[in-house]
């Protein structure tokens, strides 16, 4: 019996790289997911953890677009890794999708502010229940093995192939957090404007104070 051949170390990199930010940007929408049946008490950490998603979101992101375009331009050493299901390869460009316009229709009601939620809204509602099912999905198809890549990383010594660029990846995903967090920071104080509007139809605050 041959023994079992060690990843690639670029791949597996790429691997580690994947799996510990999509665990973080796990525990972010568990929390995120704690504020939404309750978003109107809890807004400014809905808004906040929303924003705060943006980095590792562009970092998982680039990550997986990058092992994409490394398998189907042939690289031996992402093409011998094998594909992700076929499911999970179908419903990955609409997890993107869905995540993009989730967290820019987000973006768009902060920038605008209630006076204008009538399509950012619809928007963000609809793309929040396609982006539920497909993340569900997905997530049930990665997470036990990202969770053991990031056992992995976490256990992985700095003398082998994969631990040497192991603090290059953690300051990369430090920085992406700290994007969403310098992007939370700026834009938070703007979702004041909801604080006042409670998510209201458009005139219903006018009818509210018509005697």
């Amino acid at each position: 019996m041959s023994p079992p051949t060690r990843p690639d170390p670029g791949v597996e990199a790429n691997r580690r790289l994947s799996s510990v930010t999509g665990m973080v940007l796990l525990v972010l929408l568990a929390i995120q997911g704690y504020t939404v049946p309750q978003v109107h008490r809890l807004l400014s950490l809905h808004v906040f953890i929303g924003l705060l998603l943006v980095g590792p979101v562009l970092l998982k992101t680039a990550s997986t677009l990058y092992r994409f375009v490394r398998y189907y331009r042939g690289d031996r050493a992402y093409r011998d890794s094998g594909p992700p299901l076929p499911l999970l390869r179908i419903i990955g460009p609409v997890v993107i999708v869905s995540t993009f316009t989730l967290l820019g229709s987000g973006l768009a009601l902060i920038v605008a502010g209630p006076a204008h939620r009538d399509v950012f809204l619809k928007v963000h509602q609809a793309s929040f229940i396609l982006w539920f099912v497909t993340m569900t999905v997905h997530v049930l198809g990665h997470v036990r093995e990202a969770a053991r890549a990031t056992w992995r990383e976490i256990r992985t010594r700095a003398d082998e192939p994969t631990g040497r660029r192991r603090g290059l990846r953690v300051a990369v995903i430090v920085a992406a957090l700290a994007v969403g967090i310098g992007l939370a920071g700026s834009l938070v104080p703007r979702a004041a404007h909801w604080t006042d509007d409670r998510f209201e139809a458009p005139g219903q605050a006018q009818k509210r104070l018509t005697p």
